[in-house]
C-alpha cells in the first residue's frame, strides 16, 4: 500500500497524541514523587528514642514510606490505569498504520517506479523536526 501524505500525517499526528499521553503519565509520577518528597520530613520525626533501653526499629520509616506511597499511588490510580490503556491502544494503532505502510511484496519493494511507496516502517515514521523543540 502506498504511503501517502494524508497516512503519513495521520501517523505522525498520532505519535504526537502518544507523546502527550505519555507525558501526562509522566507528570502524574513527578507529581507522586514531588508529594512523598514533601512528606519525608514528617516520616522520619516519629523517633521513640531509647525508650526503657529498647532500640528504635530501623525498619519504621520504611514501612512508614511504603504506606504512604501506597496510599498516594492508589489516589491517581484510576487515571494512571486510564493513561496505560490508552497507551497501549495508542502503540497499537501505531504499529497497525505503520504496518500498513510496509510493502505487500518485495518486487514492489525493489522496483524503482514506486517511489512513493514505504521502503520499510521506519520510512513512515515522520522526521525530526528541531524547530518544533519546545
Amino acid at each position: 500500500m502506498k504511503a501517502s501524505p494524508e497516512r503519513l500525517t495521520e501517523l505522525s499526528r498520532m505519535e504526537e497524541a502518544r507523546r502527550q499521553t505519555q507525558r501526562q503519565l509522566d507528570m502524574i509520577d513527578r507529581q507522586i514523587i514531588r508529594r512523598m518528597t514533601a512528606l519525608i520530613p514528617r516520616l522520619g520525626c516519629k523517633r521513640s528514642g531509647y525508650r526503657r533501653g529498647k532500640p528504635p526499629d530501623p525498619g519504621a520509616f520504611l514501612e512508614r514510606y511504603r504506606s504512604n506511597l501506597a496510599a498516594i499511588t492508589a489516589e491517581r490510580q484510576p487515571e494512571i490505569d486510564a493513561l496505560s490503556r490508552k497507551l497501549a491502544r495508542q502503540d497499537a494503532a501505531i504499529e497497525t498504520l505503520r504496518a500498513r505502510c510496509a510493502p505487500e511484496s518485495r518486487s514492489a519493494r525493489d522496483d524503482p517506479e514506486c517511489k512513493d511507496e514505504c521502503r520499510s516502517p521506519a520510512d513512515c515514521r515522520p522526521r525530526k523536526r528541531h524547530d518544533a523543540a519546545a
